[in-house]
């Protein structure tokens, strides 16, 4: 993205903010609406030149009377007439469009025009109007928008955080999704995990996929560095790839691959909007609360299976018993436990999952702490538990998490046998972010002190593996004295079992033992023999000169 449409893009928000609209999801969401109102236009532009040219099935978004609606139409009204235009008639149109366009419905379902000042709203249709989206590729288009979400930081709504894209890079990588797999986020927030594992899809299907440096390719501009070079003078840069996934084999196959949910229209909105500028249009998204009796899923819904889940779900709350589906493998109120159930529920046979918990669920000792992470171990393979810095949320929550890993059996195992063998534990104590500084609203990049690309490193020899073997050493080894500390362990079911479930990485880290004194003992005990004289010798001197006062 250059620089021209990054200055276009901050004097839009910079206006909005001066007009009173100061939330970040807020300003996003009204940003949101008018951008797809522009692409719908470009989309019938479109749709019109196939027609002329006897392609297409000859639809058009706004047929007849209904052509005042489009942003081409519309665009150089001004004032109080502009703002009532968008807010009374165009919002509703689009909202009325149920039966022929039921993704564009969705989306203006009670969508409101939130920008008050009928000034900044002409600036901010002016700015948008000046961007020719049709131009752009997927990239840039998916970069306007991944620019425009740095305004919420980490933080989303309601106690959502957006997970940093290190930590989605490479839950994505482990997971590895391939071409055919149904995908899904329960909790998509803005569909970051979503458009990562797009990428991952599209990169594995390019002739020359491009690899990027995690902080985008303006850091390495920045840098005035090649990516060769960041590489070399920083050995442990954390980047992924990227490409057109030109080789693809069916495009429509993909984006109905494409699932997420999410209790906030507001967010559901953004991840939409986020998907479509990268490319990905007819994903099947939804605003529901998957955890909830009444929450808006259909029988479909409920009985779908995915074949790789990625998800950093709320997990600071507890829900009414009375409100929780009566059909996930916990009876438990915490959301956290609950979230987990409900993605041991959701994997399809030989489907793998990757997921932020808080450190509480992997070591909490209630019963139902307890129970589903036996049933974890005994009915799931699994393979991971990736410890995480503390400071990974900050300047937001400080709060202790890990990413657990695993995938269900193709088959299920024999009876009585768990599908778990062994688990790796990984601790990341760098994230290539400061873990204590917070400066301009974030942790300031550390790109030579990252641990996720050795991970990554060792996972990949793991999985070449089979799983079979993980790589380090065993729970709870004693070290020779001076050993480096490790950084990957390993544990089986038995010992995993008998603490009751725990997969803390913690419980089972090995110690570096203590060096042993190389002296003389019989040495070491007559220079004991001799201080403790030493001191007879002082005490009786000091009673004696008390006896002669």
């Amino acid at each position: 993205m250059n620089q021209d449409l990054r200055r276009k893009l901050d004097r839009i928000t910079d206006r909005l903010w001066a007009g009173g609209v100061t939330n970040p999801v807020t300003y996003i969401e009204q940003i949101s609406f008018l951008i797809y109102l522009k692409l719908l236009d470009e989309e019938e532009t479109n749709r019109e030149l196939r027609a002329r040219l006897g392609a297409g099935n000859g639809k058009l978004l706004f047929p007849d009377q209904a052509a005042r609606f489009r942003w081409s139409k519309w665009r150089f009204k001004s004032g109080v007439e502009l703002h009532n235009f968008i807010r009374d008639e165009v919002f509703p149109y689009m909202a009325s469009l149920v039966k022929d366009e039921p993704q564009v419905a969705e989306y203006f379902r009670d969508a409101r025009l939130e920008i008050a000042e009928i000034d900044v709203l002409k600036q901010v249709v002016d700015e948008l109007d000046s961007i020719e989206f049709r131009k752009l590729g997927p990239d840039v288009k998916g970069d306007i928008f991944e620019y425009l979400l740095t305004h919420l930081g980490q933080s989303a709504l309601n106690g959502q955080f957006r997970t940093p894209k290190q930590i989605r890079s490479f839950m994505v990588e482990m997971v590895d999704p391939e071409f055919g797999d149904t995908i899904d986020d329960p909790a998509c927030g803005t569909a970051g995990f979503l458009i990562d594992a797009v990428e991952h899809l599209l990169a594995k299907y390019s002739e020359k996929p491009q690899e990027m440096p995690i902080y985008g390719e303006e850091w390495l501009e920045r840098k005035g560095l090649t990516l060769k070079e960041a590489k070399r003078q920083m050995p442990n840069l954390q980047t992924y790839r990227k490409g057109p996934g030109e080789k693809i084999p069916d495009w429509d196959q993909l984006e109905a691959s494409i699932y997420g949910t999410d209790v906030s229209r507001q967010m559901m909105r953004i991840s939409m909007m986020n998907l479509v500028l990268h490319g990905i249009g007819k994903a099947r998204l939804k605003r529901a609360n998957v955890l909830s009796e009444m929450g808006g899923l259909t029988e479909e819904d409920l009985n779908r299976k995915y074949k790789v889940i990625l998800s950093n779900p709320p997990f600071a709350g507890m829900l009414p018993k009375e409100s929780i589906r009566n059909d996930l493998p916990t009876n438990s109120k915490k959301s956290e436990l609950l979230f987990l159930g409900l993605m041991m529920e959701s994997l399809a046979p030989g489907g793998r999952c990757a997921v932020v918990v808080p450190e509480g669920a992997l070591f909490g000792s209630t019963g139902a702490h307890v129970e589903l992470r036996k049933k974890l171990l005994q009915d799931f393979e699994v393979l991971a538990v990736v410890s995480l810095p503390a400071g990974v949320f900050k300047p937001y929550a400080g709060v202790k998490t890990s990413v657990l890993v695993f995938r269900r059996p193709a088959s299920p195992p024999e009876q009585g046998k768990p599908a778990t063998g062994k688990v790796w534990f990984y601790e990341i104590k760098n994230d290539g972010y400061d873990p204590d500084k917070i400066q301009g609203g974030g942790r300031p990049e550390t790109p030579e002190q990252n641990d996720i690309p050795a991970m990554l490193a060792k996972w990949e020899e793991y999985k070449a593996g089979k799983f079979r073997q993980p790589p380090g050493e065993e729970a709870n080894t004693v070290l020779k004295p001076g050993s480096i500390e490790p950084k990957c362990w390993w544990a089986d079911f038995e010992r995993i079992s008998d603490a009751d479930a725990n997969l803390a990485a913690s419980r089972y880290k090995p110690t570096v033992g203590e060096e042993v004194p190389d002296e003389d003992p019989a040495e070491l005990i007559r220079e004991l023999l001799g201080l403790e004289r030493q001191l007879v010798d002082g005490l009786e001197k000091l009673l004696n000169e008390m006896g002669t006062v």
